[in-house]
């Protein structure tokens, strides 16, 4: 058995992971995650050779800080796929990991922390106010439904080409989905009003100093990560009564539909958080009612 440093054995686990990328076999955000645990990893075990990367060392890794269960596996298994590597190359006689299994996690329904009708309100008119470039993330975020984190969210992808408001729709890419899959999600009627009183050909997606503006915002709200999101889904289900268009439109399962979302929200609820509009909104011509339908 060769022994090999865990620094290098990393680097060149690495090249071939970002081969794969190249090949769009891994996602984008995926192989962000996997980069930065390996970092963590290296740094727990300064100058320490694969082999040496025991059970118990393992273990005490991935229980650090007091790991929540959710977090212990997400360590367990990027360090699996290590380690398989490993044990292909020969730095390494077994996998330790074989007896660690990762840890059960008990789902519940109704878990998603969500953002009521008016928290809603007063957040976009804060952000209006105070932060007006920041209000095409926001709305898109909000009442789209996009996945914001600023590390690796779709909203980092997400162009104006992808948004057309003339078909009332937003194109989620392969390239910008989270999951690689494409989706189309329906831009509702209080949507396209933020968006056409703030167009993105003059207020970008992602406008300078975002992440300031969003630990200002996040002073004033518990802008906790894919809160935004989560409130957006909530808030879907509850007025279309659709777990399958939710699925749809969100890029998420139908299973995961029902156990986290619905019956969160009432849809008395739902009717005033897609009633929420600019300031400057532009009195349309003619009423238009809130769309379940999506573009072919």
């Amino acid at each position: 058995m060769a022994q090999k440093l865990l620094t290098e054995a990393v680097t060149e686990f690495l090249v071939i992971k970002d081969h794969e990328r190249e090949q769009d076999l891994l996602s984008e955000p995926y192989l962000t995650r996997m980069k930065r645990d390996l970092k963590r990893l290296q740094k727990h075990f300064p100058n320490a050779t694969v082999a040496e990367l025991t059970g118990a060392k393992l273990m005490e890794y991935f229980e650090a800080r007091r790991a929540a269960h959710k977090t212990f596996n997400n360590r367990r298994g990027v360090v699996s796929a290590f380690l398989k590597f490993a044990l292909q190359r020969d730095w390494i006689a077994d996998n330790p990991l074989t007896k660690i299994p990762p840890r059960r996690i008990r789902r519940r329904r109704g878990c998603a922390i969500t953002f009521s009708a008016a928290q809603t309100t007063a957040l976009m008119a804060y952000v209006e106010k105070h932060y007006p470039t920041a209000v095409p993330f926001f709305a898109l975020c909000l009442f789209a439904g996009i996945r914001p984190c600023l590390r690796t969210g779709e909203i980092l992808r997400l162009q104006p080409s992808h948004v057309k408001l003339d078909a009332s729709l937003i194109r989620i890419d392969g390239e910008v989905s989270k999951v690689r899959e494409p989706r189309h999600v329906t831009i509702q009627p209080n949507l396209a009003a933020w968006l056409q009183a703030y167009p993105l050909k003059k207020f970008p997606i992602i406008p300078a100093n975002l992440q300031h503006i969003r630990e200002k915002v996040a002073q004033k709200f518990p802008l906790a990560h894919d809160v935004m999101r989560h409130t957006y889904i909530s808030m879907f289900v509850a007025k279309f009564r659709s777990i399958g268009e939710a699925a749809l439109q969100a890029g998420n399962s139908e299973s995961i539909i029902r156990k986290h979302y619905l019956d969160l929200k009432a849809s008395e609820e739902a009717e005033q958080f897609f009633g929420i509009m600019p300031r400057k909104a532009e009195e349309p011509t003619e009423p238009v009612a809130s769309t379940l339908a999506t573009a072919a």
